[in-house]
């Protein structure tokens, strides 16, 4: 137990830290090599917001481990708004872009019910895989359309040339890639190891400490952009995040390792994202629509406490 527990932190650990450094220096080869700036900023931020989920299902699914695979994405996006913009809203009110109503909203909504009904046979396909590709390019084309100041948009946030060569930059994200599949690796092992020594299923640890630890890096850009006076990325960050899991993640396990899911995933986890995810979405529309256009700080105890109810709810279900 102690071994799979050790192998779990260091694979989370291993895992924030060599995906930053991949995505950091991939994104420094695209520019030396003079690739778009725009089809930089574009994958930045496909795999920026996603891509420990992305890796971590990944494994867990060629190492036939589904409930981790599957787990990992409805438990990240549950974390996500009751964890993440929870424990951000404790620090700061949370203003609110009047164009998440129109874009963001209405697209976070339209892929979870595209999830739900998908996952409602009990069973991820080739075909569900490809329908949520399918939904990830659709998303993709309205999130960047009419965008105002595109190429400025998608460029803001890639990392600056630190002068270092092509060959250099490479082998950094060649190393990053190693260690993040490597990590994932390390992580979905020990993960495995822990629900088999406490008789739990590997869902159960998806939706809980796999979950949670691959939202670590959504939650530390949501505290950071707070603490830096940079409010309204952190409902960004979240929806953002939420699309891309359920877009991009999810057609994983569909696609490498298609088969049957867990019964309580539909019965019970699907409904709670779901709930999450429209209980978030109202309060953005209502607030980007009250004097104050923030959400209060006071909206964290229900986002924090139905995420303790939610927790409790699995130790208590095993």
């Amino acid at each position: 137990m102690l071994m799979f527990s050790a192998a779990l932190i260091a694979g989370l650990i291993l895992l924030v830290l060599s995906s930053d450094k991949f995505i950091e220096h991939a994104a420094l080869v695209a520019e030396k090599l003079n690739v778009s700036p725009i089809v930089i900023g574009i994958t930045l931020v496909a795999l920026g917001t996603s891509a420990p989920e992305m890796v971590v299902s990944a494994i867990a699914a060629l190492d036939n481990a589904p409930g981790i695979a599957v787990g990992n994405v409805i438990g990240s996006n549950i974390a996500n708004i009751g964890l993440v913009f929870g424990a951000t809203l404790v620090l700061a009110a949370v203003p609110i872009n009047g164009s998440l109503i129109k874009k963001e909203i209405p697209l976070v909504i339209f892929v979870t019910l595209l999830a739900g009904f998908l996952m409602i046979d009990q069973h991820l396909s080739l075909t569900d895989g490809v329908a949520l590709i399918i939904a990830f390019l659709i998303v993709l084309y309205l999130l960047l359309k009419n965008s105002k100041n595109l190429e400025d948009e998608l460029t803001e946030d890639l990392p600056e040339d630190d002068g270092g060569s092509v060959a250099r930059s490479l082998l950094i994200a060649g190393v990053g890639l190693a260690v993040l599949i490597g990590s994932s690796k390390l992580l979905v092992w020990g993960a495995i190891g822990i629900a088999s020594a406490l008789g739990v299923s590997d869902l159960i640890i998806g939706l809980t400490i796999v979950a949670i630890g691959t939202s670590l890096p959504e939650l530390a850009a949501s505290i950071a952009s707070v603490k830096k006076g940079h409010h309204d990325i952190a409902i960004g960050n979240v929806l953002g995040s939420n699309i891309f899991n359920l877009a991009t993640v999810l057609p994983l396990p569909a696609i490498l390792a298609p088969g049957l899911i867990e019964e309580t995933v539909i019965n019970r986890d699907y409904w709670w994202m779901l709930g999450f995810t429209l209980l978030f979405s109202i309060a953005v529309i209502i607030y980007s629509k009250h004097r104050s256009l923030s959400i209060p700080r006071w909206f964290a105890v229900p986002l924090l406490g139905g995420y303790g109810a939610y927790m409790y709810l699995l130790a208590i279900s095993g």
